[in-house]
């Protein structure tokens, strides 16, 4: 058994290294194909290379694992969407995380909240399966860590690039982190996103001339959201990663607050909700619980055997019953141009 792993943009590797390491487990073949010239440098030496379309015909994949929302569509194998982040805002079904576009076969959902409307859209297109089995990318959150209470709380900050929506792009908010970094025996973490403004950047970077403060300037995967009590953040999708693990988030101005959050518009009272966050108070614990068996209910660690199940199952079975997928024409004569592949 052979299987491909297609990432279009760095956001990817998080998502596809777990599955990586269950299908070598399995004894099975695994190489990838990757867009974006740069984003080939961070492969390991370990990891198998294809440079060329020609490469990944030759392999035969049996299954393509997919983390972005396209694939070519000519690429031997059945496409399995594993996502890219979860469902920011469900009022939108019709856009982004539910766009059907005409690509997979088997999409690999992450809890009720996306299972349910795509199990719908199953029903209504014929032409895709749909299997619940968690997000393969959060397996390294699972089992959350029971952290020693006599250690030092750990906050963790982190911001969406979009200046109304960012907190970083706050100078009010900068100036009450600053003094919290200084008056409180706390430590913190951040992280901010990838397309952030330089300046704002350098700035925050210099937060780690502090002892407690740690800048990452890339997640290379979720293992430091286990480390943190409390995350500080805006509408960044990064908050239900965090949330799954049943930890309280502070949400700065959130477009779309959910009752499980604690959502302030100015930073007179973070540190307050800071403590009040750490308390794990019961009705926001409550709250955060319900929030979470439907958008992640896998605490397990074990998502990525799930994916590979659901891709085998999927395989092993006779599919005759599914309908052909749409012609799509304009969007695989665009796909077949972008790669520069027109052989039949």
């Amino acid at each position: 058994m052979k299987f491909l792993i297609y990432i279009s943009l760095e956001y990817g590797f998080p998502i596809v290294r777990p599955l990586q390491v269950e299908i070598l487990k399995r004894g099975y073949k695994v190489a990838w194909y990757i867009e974006n010239e740069i984003s080939k440098r961070k492969l390991k030496l370990s990891e198998k290379l294809l440079n060329t379309v020609k490469e990944v015909m030759d392999f035969k994949p049996d299954a393509v694992l997919v983390a972005s929302n396209e694939v070519p569509h000519f690429f031997p194998g059945i496409k399995v969407q594993l996502f890219h982040g979860f469902s920011v805002n469900k009022r939108t079904k019709d856009k982004g995380h539910f766009r059907i576009r005409g690509f997979f076969d088997l999409y690999c959902t992450q809890g009720p909240s996306t299972t349910t409307y795509f199990k719908e859209l199953e029903i209504k297109y014929k032409y895709f399966k749909v299997v619940e089995t968690g997000w393969s990318k959060v397996d390294v959150l699972f089992p959350v860590l029971k952290k020693i209470v006599t250690s030092k709380p750990t906050i963790f900050i982190a911001s969406t690039f979009t200046e109304r929506l960012s907190l970083a792009h706050n100078s009010a908010v900068f100036k009450e982190l600053v003094s919290l970094i200084e008056s409180e025996d706390w430590n913190w973490i951040v992280n901010l996103h990838p397309k952030m403004d330089a300046k704002i950047v350098n700035k925050f970077q210099q937060l780690n001339s502090y002892k407690n403060v740690k800048y990452l300037p890339f997640l290379e995967d979720l293992e430091p959201l286990k480390q943190a009590d409390v995350m500080f953040t805006d509408t960044s999708s990064i908050i239900t990663e965090f949330i799954i693990q049943k930890k309280p988030v502070i949400t700065f101005n959130n477009n779309l607050p959910k009752d499980c959050f604690i959502n302030i518009s100015t930073v007179d009272n973070l540190k307050s909700n800071i403590e009040l966050a750490l308390k794990r108070p019961e009705d926001l614990m409550a709250k955060i619980e319900k929030f979470v068996l439907d958008e992640h209910p896998y605490f397990d660690g074990k998502s990525s055997e799930r994916v590979l199940d659901a891709t085998l199952n999927f395989l092993d079975k006779d599919q005759s019953s599914l309908k052909r997928k749409p012609l799509n024409l304009l969007r695989k004569y665009q796909m077949r141009k972008k790669m520069n592949y027109f052989k039949f």
